[in-house]
């Protein structure tokens, strides 16, 4: 713990910092002394008690300057530490030369003057206008077919070497753009005034970018180019409302052609799927008809078989199958009478009907009476008088003779 008696007489500190009770600012000699007294302290020691001064000490000085120089040495040192953020390079040169190329995060270099850095950001888009609307004598281009136009772009690109870009060419940026300028004269030059004022510039920008590119790859600008946009052509005021008309033109022939292709993308899948709906339809109609075919074919094959081994006992099977067939879908039938040449109409939807609902016989029965029977059950059948009726009997008894002259037929045939 120090004491007033620490110091030399006549060089003891005041407490308040120089400040004396209930006086002004703290005198500025006073706190001068006071600082090089404790410098004194710290590199030398006191010898003697006079109004004295003090005495250096060589072994304390030395330390003082060694601990002095070391922390002087740290800070140095620990000043070559830097940090390159994301999406950045930092290139490093040792004495102006370039040495290497530091990659993002925490880096360390010799500290200044030895070497120094430089960040550069590779994943940064610039962009250049390039050329301007105004038709000017400095702006204004010569197109293919004799037509005076300007120009405007707006160019993106992005460092791809720091190297290149930070040491191969002081004015990089100006020299990007004076190429865009070159190479946008050349490929308007190229180009008729109707590809100029096209609302796509496909060609145009293409071409600019290409040429670009190579003269900034030719003067090794480290630099790529991502895009080139046309943000407008002006022709000059004389002839502008005309080319304003051709420019409408040009939009509505788009419109249209946009058009055209959606009506075609709608109207052409359905009409493709009605053709494949007929073909599919047409080839189901085809396989129907020759399965059919074949199985008509192959079934008259097995009837011929049949008929001749009996061929009048077929010829009637034959007959009795195509008289069902036939009576099964109609629903009325002509009975031709030999005698008076007479008509017996049987209206068998009707009988049926009057049947089912008179309750007389079972579902699909038709009974026909005899003249000798009552008629009142036939008689809502009859048709108008014009139409003579025929006795049954004789109708049922011409039936019973064919009958048996089928039956003589078939037993002679089988003899």
């Amino acid at each position: 713990m120090s004491s007033s008696n620490d110091f030399p007489p006549g060089n003891q500190p005041k407490r308040n910092d120089g400040k004396r009770p209930n006086e002004g600012p703290p005198d500025l000699d006073q706190m001068w002394r006071d600082f090089t007294n404790r410098l004194g302290r710290m590199f030398g020691r006191n010898q003697g008690g006079g109004s004295g001064g003090m005495k250096p000490d060589g072994r304390g000085t030395s330390i003082g300057v060694a601990i002095i120089g070391c922390i002087l040495l740290l800070i140095w040192v620990l000043s070559g530490y830097f940090v390159v953020p994301e999406g950045q390079v930092a290139v490093v040169t040792t004495f102006g030369k370039i040495s290497r190329t530091a990659s993002p995060g925490i880096n360390w270099r010799l500290p200044y003057p030895i070497q120094r850095h430089e960040i550069v950001n590779l994943a940064e888009t610039k962009t250049l206008d390039v050329g301007s609307r105004k038709v000017t004598p400095q702006s204004a281009m010569l197109t293919m077919d004799q037509n005076i136009v300007s120009v405007e772009l707006s160019l993106q690109y992005r460092i791809k070497s720091a190297t290149d870009w930070l040491y191969n060419n002081s004015e990089a940026e100006d020299t990007i753009k004076q190429s865009a300028e070159a190479a946008l004269r050349e490929a308007v030059g190229r180009s008729a005034m109707s590809d100029v004022l096209s609302s796509t510039h496909e060609r145009l920008t293409t071409d600019v970018a290409t040429a670009v590119q190579q003269m900034s790859d030719r003067y090794k600008l480290g630099v790529q180019i991502v895009s080139v946009t046309v943000q407008g052509v002006e022709p000059p005021e004389q002839v502008q409302a005309a080319f304003d008309d051709v420019t409408k033109a040009m939009q509505d022939s788009q419109r249209y052609s946009n058009e055209g292709r959606a009506y075609a993308a709608e109207a052409l899948p359905k009409a493709k799927s009605v053709a494949t709906r007929l073909t599919q339809d047409a080839d189901a109609y085809r396989t129907d008809v020759v399965e059919r075919a074949q199985g008509d074919a192959e079934r008259f094959k097995q009837v011929l078989a049949e008929y001749q081994k009996a061929p009048a006992v077929t010829r009637d099977r034959m007959y009795l199958e195509a008289m069902q067939q036939i009576f099964t879908n109609t629903t009325k039938i002509m009975v031709d009478a030999k005698n008076g040449n007479s008509l017996v109409y049987l209206p068998i939807d009707k009988l049926l009907a009057q049947a089912q609902n008179n309750g007389d016989g079972p579902k699909g029965t038709v009974t026909i009476t005899t003249p000798s029977q009552s008629t009142d059950t036939m008689q809502p059948q009859a048709q108008p008088q014009a139409q003579p009726q025929v006795d049954t009997n004789q109708t049922i008894d011409s039936q019973r003779a064919r009958d048996a002259r089928s039956r003589d037929s078939r037993d002679r045939e089988s003899r």
